[in-house]
This record gives C-alpha cells, structure tokens and sequence, in this order.
C-alpha cells in the first residue's frame, strides 16, 4: 500500500506555494515520485526543514513560548529519569540478576543504552528542529505512506494510554509514610487524585512558572542523590563504626549471578524503566532557540549527570546494606540504606520528603512533555475537536492535552482494583511503545535516504550506525524477552495469570489500529462517495497552526486538489463565497467537511 510510491525515483521538482501558509513563511513544495516535501522555517534559529506534506504544518512561532533554556533542557530530562526509581528498584534489579557484580553492570548498560537513544533523537530532531512532540513528529516523517497511518496509530496509543497513575500513586503512598499512618485503598486513591490535580493545575496556569518550579524540584533531588552518593564514599572508607565491613559486596561479586532469561529480562526492563525519560527535552524542541546545539550539549549533560549519580548511589548502597537484606528492599531500598546508615527517626522522615518531592517533579516533567505529544497528535489532525487540542488559550498552555492526561489519569486510579488489574494496566504501555521505538529507530534510515535523493546537506547531528544499530538491537531485545516465560511457569510471573498478557494485547491495541485505519480512510469514503484531503487553519493569532481533515466528495475532489498544494495551502485566492466550500456547511453535503 503506497509502497512504489515510497520507492519511486523520479527526478525530484520543486513548485512554489503561491499563496503562503499565514503561520509560516519561505514555503516551497518539492515532488519526488509519490511524495511531496514542504520547505519551512521557524523563528527558533533553527535551519529549514524539509518535511513531508502530510504532516503537520510548521508554526513559525512557537504558541508557547521561548521558555526552554539550557537548564530547563537539564531538569526536563532529569526530572523524568529520577523519578522514583533510582530509590526503589535497585533492590528488585540486585534480585533479578543475583549478583552485586552483574546489577552493576546493568547500570552500566542503562548508560549506554540512554546515550545511544539520545543520539538518535538529536539525528532525528537535526532534521525536523521546528517541530515539538518528538515520537509523534518522527514517526509521522519516517512513515508518510500509507498517508495518516502512523498518526492515527499514534493518536490511539496516546490517547487510550495516556495515564500516570502509578507516579501518584507512589507519590501518596509517600505522603502517607510522612504523616505515619496507613491508608485504606480509596484515600490513597483519593490523594494520588489530588496530587495529580495539584500538579496539572501548576502546568495548566503559567508555562514559564511552572517550568521554574520543574527547574527548582529537580535541583532538590540532584543535591539529594550527591548526599546519598557522598554518604556512600564515606561509609565505602571505613568512617561509620556500626558499618564494619563497607566492602564486603564488593568480593565475589559475580556470586550467585543468574541465567534465568525471563530474570535478566525483567532486570533489563527495569533498567531501561529508570532511564526513560533521556528524550523528554525532544518533545519541547520549536519552544529552545537554536535546539540542536542547546539539547546536543545539554540534553546529553543530563545523562551523563544522572548516569554517574546512579552509579553512586547503587555503590552506597551496596556498602552499607548486605546483600541479602538488600534483595528483599524491592520498593524500600534507598529507606534501608539510610536506616542502616542513620538508624530509625528523622532521617528517614527527611528521606521520605525528598522522595516526595521528586515524585512531584516527576509528575511536573511527564506533563510537560507528553501534553506537547498529545497537541501535536492533534496538529495532524486526526482527532476529533482539532482546535480543542491545539489551542493555547487562555493561560498560553495546551489546555485540552493536560485536561485528557487528568482525565485519563483519574480514571486509571479509580477504576483498576490494587494487585494484578492494576499491575496489568500499567504494564500494558510499555509493549506498544516498544514496538514504536523499534519503527523509529529503523525510520532514521528512510529518512537519511529521502534526504540524499532530495540531494540535502548532512544534518547538524549525525549518530554512528554502530549506535544506532546498537539502539534497533536493543528494541528487538524488549519486544522478544518478555515472551521468555519465568523459571516457575508461565502463570509465576508479576500477575496471577498467563504472564505474556501484556504484550498480547498491546500488539492488540496496534491491530485494531491498522483495522480503524483501513475502515476510516478507506472503507467509509468509498461508502460516502468522498475523499479525505488536509487542510491548513490559523488557530490563533500567536502562531498556532494545525492540519485539518475534511471530507471532499468525490465531484470536488479534482477542483480541490488544483487550487490546494500537498499540505493543503491554497495556491491560489479563491473567489468570493468560497470560504463555505473550503470549511464545508452543516447540513450541505456537497461541500468538504470535517472528518
């Protein structure tokens, strides 16, 4: 399906758009075989692009701002990579390899493999600088035939599994610690809600306050992983008296090392679960002038900070706790350092705080970049209410994204019961998102070769094909492992029942995505008797600009295509009275409508 088109190698032309689109400027469309690229430039100091004409249309101006500087590049990432993990899966990770030596040696891994991740987002975003939302953005660019598939296949992924319920969840399980009680189910749903509430709410009123306060949280936590860091060196050098043999973890290293695959497999996966968020800046790139240099400096910055840190802390923790009592810290293990270190009392109500508080940030930084996936899922105007999506009014923030991650958010909390329902729900994510990263990975080669037939200059940033075949590797690796079944039978693993549950009905989700694809684009205008075409609005006088479907029945269908270019810009003014043909009447079916 739009294969040969994909493949065709026509002598590429270029035809300029006579009449400008009104969010964007320098625009030329450019034909290669069945493809058709637009020229554009924003004003983030960023080189041209060249895009392919189905996607979303550039804004000129970034609607949100120029707020994002270097620092907030920083904590974008570091907030979503410290999370809460780093405080409680190092205790799961020692038990799923079975050795200190091994454990530390995946934390390794989880280094290289955010720096080999990082490398092809800043190759991707070297291409297309003026688009936020990353994942979206590149997808949409790497797969643009069959045209809207990937957006749409997106869209469903975003919207159904657009939650954090288990980050507020954890937070309030720490607001309960500090206030030392023991909460029922329903209130510690009731103040995860209101936590997450709280934390919309701050993104939802001011962009640049809120981005301060990112800014200032993860400061907090940053200090707080060099305290446990420092804490370690001191206790690793023989200056804690009730700590008598620092080293002890640290001989025989290797000891007890499993060979369990569906062991190393879940280690892994937790490795790359307190890693994930080394992209998070890419979702943000139209609002950082000059973005390639900035993330390329800084972005990679945070990586490595935060890769030293976690190799810190893991070496703290080893030297301070055994082995065996470490194994079995699983959500605690960072508290039973500090009580083995500082005792029972006020340290650990202080550590109980600081976890908090990087919960919080968390949520602030999750926010942050996935309401800018969901705007521009609805730039590309496959979801209903496009201007409820892609608006920025009142308070300059992408209102309608942060509305549908609350909501979805709350009714993940509400509705899942605690132990296997709720494990399910939140592992079900991370097998779609899986498979989307491996297509991303592999688009990076579609698209380095469009850019030589289109005979353009090498991008700003170019990552090795050893790192990126290292990356595609990677991909095929979490896909395949969790199919490995536990040494115990397939119905031992997380949940009580068939362990695999997950990955079949998230390749599900992805299936039924390709059948409403085929029905929507296919099935249903061969039943109307129209064709779907895009076309450009201007939301808002402060440069928001978005694709819109609409429906063109198949009469108008040759009138329409003369007088709009492949991204739907007018070539043309169009005579008086033909506004209502473009937007379409309610009631007139003759004339293009929304689909």
């Amino acid at each position: 399906m739009g294969l040969s088109k994909f493949w065709a190698r026509s002598t590429a032309s270029e035809v300029q758009a006579v009449e400008a689109n009104p969010s964007s400027s320098d625009v030329s469309v450019i034909h290669d075989g069945g493809l058709a690229y637009t020229v554009e430039k924003a004003e983030n100091g960023s080189k041209p692009s060249y895009q392919e004409a189905a996607g979303a249309p550039v804004e000129s101006k970034s609607p949100l701002g120029y707020h994002v500087g270097w620092l907030t590049v920083i904590f974008l990432n570091v907030n979503q990579m410290i999370g809460t993990g780093i405080f409680s899966t190092p205790g799961t990770i020692l038990n799923s390899t079975g050795s200190v030596g091994l454990a530390l040696m995946y934390w390794t891994i989880g280094l290289l493999l955010a720096i080999a991740g990082f490398s092809v987002y800043l190759e991707l975003a070297s291409y297309f600088p003026n688009r936020s939302g990353s994942e979206v953005v590149y997808l949409e660019q790497a797969y643009p035939r069959p045209k809207h598939f990937f957006p749409i296949a997106f869209a469903v992924y975003s919207v159904i599994l657009s939650f954090s319920s288990s980050n507020a969840i954890v937070l309030a399980r720490y607001l309960y610690q500090i206030a030392g009680s023991k909460p029922t189910d329903w209130q510690l749903k009731g103040v995860a809600i209101v936590s997450y509430t709280v934390a919309s709410l701050c993104v939802i009123l001011h962009n640049k306050y809120s981005l301060w306060l990112m800014n200032l949280l993860g400061g907090v936590k940053i200090i707080t992983l060099i305290f446990i860091s420092i804490t370690g060196l001191v206790v690793l050098g023989g200056n804690v008296p009730h700590i008598p043999d620092p080293g002890a973890n640290f001989r025989n290293a290797f000891e007890g090392t499993t060979t369990n695959g569906n062991d190393l497999a879940v280690a892994l996966v937790n490795i790359v679960f307190t890693y994930s968020g080394y992209a998070n800046a890419f979702n943000v790139v139209n609002e950082i002038k000059n973005p390639i240099k900035t993330l390329k400096r800084n972005g990679a910055l945070s990586i490595l900070v935060v890769g030293l840190l976690y190799m810190l802390c893991n070496i703290a923790y080893f030297s301070a706790v055994s082995r065996e009592e470490f194994a079995k810290s699983k959500e605690i293990a960072a508290s039973v350092f500090f009580v083995s270190v500082f005792g029972k009392g006020s340290a650990q109500q202080a550590l109980n705080v600081l976890v908090l508080l990087s919960a919080f940030a968390n949520l602030l930084a999750v926010l942050i970049g996935q309401s800018r996936q969901v705007r521009e899922v609805g730039r590309q105007g496959v979801l209903p209410f496009t201007k409820f999506w892609v608006s920025t009014k009142p308070f300059g923030t992408p209102l309608g994204p942060y509305l549908l991650k609350w909501f979805m958010t709350t009714i993940m909390i509400i509705a899942p019961p605690a132990g296997d329902a709720f494990q399910f729900v939140v592992s079900l994510g991370v097998y779609p998102e899986g498979i989307f990263h491996l297509a991303l990975a592999v688009g990076v080669y579609f698209i380095r070769y469009r850019y030589k037939r289109l005979r353009r200059d090498t991008p700003d940033f170019r990552v090795w094909d050893v790192v990126l075949i290292f990356y595609i590797l990677l991909q095929v690796y979490i896909i395949a492992t969790p199919w490995i079944p536990p040494k115990d039978g397939p119905y031992s693993g997380e949940v009580s029942f068939w362990y695999a549950t997950y990955c079949v009905v998230g390749i599900s989700i992805i299936i039924l995505c390709g059948i409403y694809y085929v029905f929507w684009m296919y099935v249903l205008p061969r039943w109307g008797g129209y064709k779907v075409r895009p076309e450009i609005l201007s939301i808002e006088d402060n440069g928001a600009n978005t694709h819109r479907l609409v429906r063109v029945p198949l009469d108008e269908v040759a009138k329409w295509d003369e007088e709009h270019d492949e991204a739907g810009r007018l070539r043309r003014r169009r005579v008086v009275g033909s506004a209502e043909s473009l937007q379409g009447k309610e009631g007139n079916d003759q004339g293009p409508k929304t689909v």
